[in-house]
């Protein structure tokens, strides 16, 4: 009798550390491998879900600086929560300025139809 009950008590153990504790271990050594690649103009999200771009990274402090926008903040590493590289977001950056003159030169052909509509 006794032996089923620890037979149970080590099976939800085992349990445990393959459902909870594996996985737990497998994000924090992910994110430490992101937080190491780290480099100046990469895009990233802090745990507040303040978005910016990496300025300076002070590893003896270990401090990160970032450019939200002309505002320059400095954090701890560990409050980056995400990191999408410098070149992708580069391309994304150049796509949205292609949108945006394309968008534009619409806007700029559409007022000499809508004057021509008033007189």
């Amino acid at each position: 009798m006794q032996y089923q009950t620890l037979i149970f008590v080590v099976l939800i153990i085992v349990v445990m550390y393959f459902t909870m504790i594996r996985p737990q271990k497998k994000r924090q050594q992910e994110h430490q491998k992101t937080i190491n690649n780290l480099s100046k103009g990469d895009h990233v999200v802090t745990i507040g879900r303040l978005h910016g771009v990496v300025d300076t990274i002070d590893k003896s402090n270990n401090t990160v600086t970032l450019d939200c926008d002309g505002i320059y903040l400095e954090f701890d590493l560990n409050a980056i929560a995400s990191v999408k590289a410098a070149t992708t977001a580069a391309a994304s950056t150049s796509e949205d300025n292609d949108d945006a003159k394309s968008a534009t030169s619409d806007s700029a052909d559409a007022k000499p139809a809508d004057e021509e509509a008033t007189k």
